[in-house]
């Protein structure tokens, strides 16, 4: 040990807590946390600072990045220059920073994660913003500290005229505690803070309703408001966030299209890690991934394999991949050098309380500035006033000292003003000169008034802090990225997809398919048609209605099954193609066969499902009515409807209001007519009562029609036999009799049409209009369309017309109504019969053409 020198002996514990400390003050302090009024980190401010001082503004060149950083490095940030260098490049990556602070030429990375260019090769300038951000610096406005080795001063804070660390967000890591504050849209803060101002009181309720939710740069959906609610309210909260999906179809396969994608995701690390999961058999509908993006934007394609249904896929996706992923916000900044949680009100007040102290501390040095002005122009326009006598003064003087020393004594002035005058050049002494000293004189003094009002009223300093705020909002303010998906959270996918009206089309032998109501336009009769529905041969479209993606559709089974679905689950497809299977659609037995099928709305909505009923009946003359509310409550495997005895089958159900009339019809040519009310609901496990009672053993229910009260005068019901005899009959007469009488449930009916040898056994029973056209389609697999309105109307025990002429032994299979291609105001095309195609339901008699399946 030297002379001088001597230890001191320290505990271990004592000295380690102390640096570490130590350590992590400074780390929380002066590195890792953004600073409330400005929100930069020492990094961010210390890069614009250099580039302030090097001149690189937004209307300049750009400069060689190494040598910003250079500048950086050797005058204010005494660390590495890759930490100075990957800041500055942040603040070029318009998927990192919701409004950019650096314009930068040449590679500055991508969004697959791709490094930029080392900084010899990158140039940069100033964004506008980023001037903003650095507004009257020189007017004395923040306070300035030593750098490193105090050769030189820096900023501690900027005087921004932005709300930077709302519309920027920041996120970083210290000891002990960490922040990650979202982006939000630059109009949207600009609006919440006039409220503000407007209103200290003001809730955070209300500042919600003009700060919507955070705003991303690479935009996506933000799905569920809780969390934004909740982070906005404490400073903490968990944001879903969806990437921007739309389905599109070609060559007949769906496909999933990715166009925006969840901030801070790496699209080709997403890409690699979906497609690995694919290959682990973890995700399953995917045949091919593409990244089709291009400078124009993003586009990433998941082709889906034939029998996928899109929208499971997608949400097998939201769950396993970064198509969902979420930002913890954690508001956390420093407030006079302290670490503090904020909420969104907490955030606006710091910055409003920044932006006052600026415009004080800016007008004050604005005030000195003009006083010293005013008072050297006093001492001129003194001098303008006796010029010859100031001009005789200064000759008759050895040097300038002693002239300022006699001017001084003469007329009374400063030694500033002296020296004014002094130093005046001799073109002032003109007239015009004198004149606009005067004028600049008077000009001055109306600023200093202006300048001590602002100074005086808090209220004057306020509407200015807003005009300023109008003036950054108009210069930068743009859209929304991310939209608000508000009834999101843990539900189910539905709430990604709009509710808008589909068209549902169900062909003859079970094909179904949804298209978008704008590819149906309407049509002027004697139009000819689009090409619609392709369709297999000797199938044809037998439904066809419009409905919202949210509404449900059930379908019921020939063994009294009831599926549930979803109409958007339902597989998209154009005007013109084929559609799906319903079989494949639906975990369905597979000897059973889809018969009936209804569409309804909310089934969440007690009020629709409690005042309304399914009435079925079956091929043994069962009825049964069940409260819709019973099958609100779907399974995957679907759900018992009815139970069936054995040799009977459910033939039909349909939606009723609980006022209906019901009519059941069988082979032997009777029909019963009751009222619905006579049937009293029963649970989905009974097998219902009598609706009619059978002739003999061999004789069964053919069909079901069920009439709305409002609609009885309006209604006919069309009836057909085996051999090709059908007619129309009114329900109720021109005399407004009933044709039909309305009898007890489970009589044995009246004659609906009188059935002989050559008639054959009844096969159909159909509530028509003249709207209505006909398909009739025989055993053989010949399908007959015609024209209900050429169908006179009969009585009730005539025998009909011959409707089609039946060769051999070949008889009708069913026959099911569809509306007229040509009326006036249909949409377009919807059922033109081609014969060369697919979409299907079965709600048809048991001896159908068999079902095909994909």
């Amino acid at each position: 040990m030297s002379d001088g020198e001597k230890l001191i002996p320290i505990n271990i514990e004592d000295e380690m807590k102390s640096a570490y400390i130590d350590y992590s003050m400074s780390v929380i302090v002066s590195r890792a946390l953004p600073d409330v009024r400005d929100g930069l980190k020492p990094v961010h401010r210390r890069v614009l600072y250099g580039m302030y001082d090097l001149g690189v503004f937004s209307n300049r060149a750009h400069k060689k990045s190494a040598r910003i950083v250079g500048e950086v490095l050797g005058k204010y940030h005494p660390h590495g220059d890759t930490s100075v260098y990957d800041a500055m490049v942040r603040m070029a990556q318009e998927w990192s920073l919701r409004y950019l602070l650096i314009d930068g030429q040449g590679n500055f990375g991508s969004v697959d994660g791709d490094s930029p260019a080392a900084m010899r090769y990158t140039e940069a300038r100033m964004k506008k913003m980023s001037e903003d951000i650095m507004a009257d610096i020189d007017k004395e406005t923040v306070d300035f500290q030593l750098n490193f080795d105090d050769t030189l001063y820096e900023p501690k804070v900027m005087p921004t005229r932005v709300p930077n660390l709302l519309i920027n967000g920041a996120s970083g890591i210290a000891v002990g505690m960490a922040t990650n504050m979202p982006p939000h849209n630059l109009t949207e803060v600009v609006d919440g803070t006039l409220a503000y101002i407007d209103n200290n009181d003001i809730e955070i309720d209300e500042l919600i309703t003009h700060i919507k939710a955070p705003d991303f740069p690479t935009g996506g959906v933000i799905y569920g408001y809780e969390g934004v609610r909740e982070a906005f309210k404490t400073g903490r909260g968990r944001i879903v966030i969806r990437a921007k999906v739309a389905f599109e179809e070609s060559n007949g396969r769906e496909a999933i299209i990715v166009s925006e994608i969840p901030y801070q995701v790496n699209k080709a690390e997403m890409i690699k890690k979906t497609a690995d999961l694919i290959n682990e058999k973890r995700i399953e509908g995917i045949s091919n991934i593409r990244d089709e993006s291009d400078r124009n934007g993003m586009r990433i394609v998941y082709e889906l394999k034939r029998d996928a249904v899109p929208n499971v896929v997608l949400n097998t996706l939201y769950k396993y991949t970064q198509l969902q992923s979420s930002f913890s916000v954690n508001n956390i900044a420093l407030v006079n050098g302290r670490p503090q949680m904020l909420n969104v009100k907490d955030l606006i007040h710091y910055f409003v309380e920044h932006r006052h102290d600026v415009v004080v501390r800016r007008t004050q040095f604005e005030l000195r500035k003009a006083e010293e002005r005013a008072h050297i122009l006093e001492g001129l326009i003194i001098a303008s006033d006796n010029i010859d006598e100031v001009i005789a003064l200064i000759r008759a003087s050895k040097d300038g000292d002693e002239a300022r020393g006699k001017l001084i004594e003469r007329f009374n002035l400063s030694e500033i003003q002296a020296r004014a005058i002094v130093e005046m050049r001799l073109r002032q002494l003109t007239g015009l000169e004198q004149d606009k000293l005067r004028a600049e004189y008077e000009e001055i003094m109306k600023l200093i008034q202006q300048l001590k009002d602002l100074l005086a009223s808090k209220e004057l300093r306020m509407a200015l802090i807003k005009e300023e705020l109008i003036e950054i909002r108009d210069k930068y303010g743009d859209a929304r990225r991310s939209q608000i998906e508000y009834s999101g959270g843990d539900v189910s996918i539905e709430d990604l997809i709009a509710d808008e009206n589909v068209v549902i089309t169900i062909s003859h032998a079970g094909y179904i398919k949804r298209t978008n109501l704008s590819e149906y336009k309407t049509q002027n009769r004697g139009g000819v048609g689009q090409k619609s529905a392709g369709t297999r041969d000797q199938d044809f479209l037998e439904h066809l209605f419009v409905a919202t993606n949210h509404q449900y559709l059930l379908f019921f089974t020939q063994k009294g099954k009831c599926f549930w679905m979803r109409v958007y689950e339902i597989p998209e497809g154009s005007k013109t193609s084929k559609g799906r299977a319903i079989q494949n659609l639906i975990n369905i037995e597979s000897d059973d066969k889809v018969k009936a099928f209804i569409c309804t709305q909310d089934l969440k909505d007690e009020e629709y499902i409690n005042s309304h009923y399914v009435i079925m009946a079956t091929k043994q003359g069962q009825v049964k009515k069940t409260p819709l509310e019973q099958y609100s409550r779907p399974r995957q495997n679907g759900i018992n409807a009815i139970t069936i005895r054995e040799d009977d089958e459910l033939l039909e159900a349909k939606l009723t209001n609980g006022e209906s009339q019901v009519l059941v019809a069988v082979k032997s040519g009777k029909l019963v007519r009751f009222e619905e009310e006579k049937t009293r609901p029963m649970g989905r496990t009974a097998s219902g009562v009598r609706g009619i009672t059978l002739a003999d053993d061999k004789d069964e229910v053919i069909g079901m029609v069920s009439v709305n009260k409002d609609d009885i005068n309006d209604t006919q019901l069309l009836v057909v036999t085996e051999n090709g005899y059908g007619k129309r009959t009114k329900l109720v007469d021109e005399d407004g009799e009933d044709v039909y009488r309305i009898t007890n449930r489970g009589g044995k009916g009246v004659k609906t049409l009188n059935i002989t040898e050559k008639t054959g056994a009844l096969i159909s029973i159909n509530a028509v209009t003249d709207e209505d056209d006909l398909m009739i389609i025989n055993k053989s697999g010949l399908t007959i369309r015609m024209e209900v309105s050429d169908l006179r109307v009969m009585g009730r025990a005539t025998q009909g017309v011959r409707l089609i002429n039946i060769k051999g032994n070949d008889s009708i299979a069913a026959v099911t109504k569809v509306m007229k291609e040509d009326e006036e105001e249909v949409v377009e095309g919807e059922f033109e019969s081609n014969n060369d195609g697919d979409v299907t339901d079965a709600s048809t008699s048991e001896d159908t053409t068999e079902e095909t399946q994909e």
